[in-house]
This record gives structure tokens, C-alpha cells and sequence, in this order.
């Protein structure tokens, strides 16, 4: 693992057409305006973003292209969408609007052979697979759908390994306990799923400082890491603030070899 590589990628979370913030997949608060907030990630140089559609699915909704296409045209980044993702007519609009990415969750149960399609003409570095998971009063970790809201049977590792074999190029794998907590990351459960995986991890759920970022790389295997609060609010319990962490920090703090 080299720090060079190592990816922070903002994960914005989208509800109609504006971007909010969950604690463990529950209660939201509205962050702002998506064109506006890309505005300011186009300033801030980040290297890649990605947009969940947390409603779509649950909902039953498609993705709202419209909006899409306005988050494509402001952006200067790599982009990855999620959300509402049905068919593979929808995977292509996605593409021509300019996203480089797509990111299945909820369909990979209902339709695993889109992965496949979809791998297989676009190539497997433009799917995403998003493994969301959340343990049990028993310790016991399980994989969700629609948005948490669906209990799968099967467990993180398993079933990463499900959609890799299925041909995705990447694992978004989010922990529900830790979204929003500012707590660091589920570095245990990162690293059974890393060490199982030949393709990248992105480790998403819990940053709340640079440490927590370099943990989840050093001790959980991660290739990139997904960040939500860390980069909508000033600090934890203050007000809404894009930024991201300072570049030379992280660098420092990735700084190792293996």
C-alpha cells in the first residue's frame, strides 16, 4: 500500500434534491445544495466523488437524471452514483450524463447478472459494489438493503465476495453503526473483508479525524476511504462546513510501507 494511492472520497448523500448527513442510517440533517457543494470540492481539488440516492430504492424511484446531470456538468472530478439503479438502461444513462462510476446495492439481490453486464461492457473498474452491514445485539454482523432497511442473509465478507466473483472492481463497505458517530471506522470487520478480497476496499462509516483515516488504511486493509461528516461539517456537533482534511496531514499520516 502506498499513501500516493490511498483515496479520500466524499460520499454526499442525497434526499429529493438536496444533500443531507445520517447517524447509523436514521435521523438526517440537510446539509445544502449538491451543485453548490461540488462547487466547492471542484475548489478544494479532491480527487473523486460519490452521490448516494438514499430514498431511490427504498422508495422504488429511479435516480433522478435530471439532478444528475446538472452534479455532472459542475463537476470536474471522477464521479460515482448510487441509488435507484434498476436496469441496465439506467446504468448507461448514468454513464452518458458523465459519471465514471456506478454503485449497486439494493439491485445486486434482485438482479446480480447486471453486475456482469455491466462489468463486462464498461469494464469492471466502473461497478461499485456496496456492501452495507450492522451487527446484532449478539455481535453477529449481517448485510442490509434499501438503505438499511432491508435484512439480508448473509454476512459482509461473504457476500463482498459475491458481488467480486459477480465482476465489481471495487467493495463500498459502510458500517450502519458507525455512520455519522465521528467514532472511527469498524477496522475488524475491514480487514476480514480485505483479506478475503483481491479487488480494492473503500471503508466508509465512523471518520471523524485523519487518525481514523490512516487506522482504517494501516490496520483495516483499506484502499480508499470513504468520508461523510468529516467533510460537510466544521466538527462534530457544530455547523455545516465543506472542507476536507488538510492534504499534506494526511500524506504524513499515511506515510508507511508494507
Amino acid at each position: 500500500m502506498n499513501s500516493s494511492r490511498t483515496r479520500i472520497i466524499p460520499v454526499l448523500l442525497l434526499k429529493g434534491e438536496s444533500l443531507v448527513k445520517t447517524v447509523k442510517f436514521d435521523k438526517y440533517n440537510y446539509i445544502g445544495d449538491p451543485i453548490n457543494t461540488v462547487r466547492i470540492f471542484n475548489e478544494l481539488e479532491v480527487d473523486e466523488l460519490a452521490f448516494l440516492d438514499i430514498e431511490a430504492s427504498k422508495k422504488n424511484s429511479k435516480p433522478n437524471f435530471k439532478l444528475l446531470e446538472l452534479i455532472a456538468s459542475e463537476c470536474f472530478m471522477p464521479l460515482a452514483y448510487g441509488g435507484g439503479i434498476k436496469t441496465f438502461d439506467d446504468v448507461k444513462r448514468i454513464f452518458s450524463i458523465g459519471f465514471e462510476k456506478v454503485i449497486l446495492n439494493s439491485i445486486c439481490f434482485e438482479d446480480p447478472n447486471l453486475i456482469t453486464k455491466v462489468s463486462e461492457i464498461y469494464g469492471s473498474q466502473a461497478v461499485i459494489g456496496s456492501v452495507d452491514y450492522k451487527h446484532s445485539f449478539w455481535g453477529k454482523a449481517a448485510v442490509y438493503s434499501h438503505d438499511g432497511t432491508r435484512k439480508q442473509n448473509v454476512d459482509p465478507k461473504s457476500w463482498a465476495l459475491e458481488l467480486e466473483s459477480k465482476g465489481v472492481g471495487e467493495i463500498l463497505l459502510t458500517s450502519m453503526d458507525n455512520d455519522g458517530t465521528w467514532n472511527g471506522f469498524d477496522v475488524k470487520v475491514a480487514r476480514e473483508v480485505s483479506d478475503s478480497l483481491s479487488v480494492p476496499l473503500i471503508a466508509s462509516g465512523g471518520a471523524g479525524s485523519i487518525k481514523d483515516i490512516a487506522d482504517i488504511v494501516k490496520s483495516g486493509g483499506a484502499s480508499a476511504v470513504g468520508v461523510g461528516s468529516m467533510v460537510v461539517y466544521q466538527k462534530k456537533d457544530m455547523g455545516v462546513l465543506i472542507n476536507f482534511p488538510d492534504k499534506k496531514k494526511l500524506k504524513e499520516a499515511l506515510e508507511f510501507n508494507v
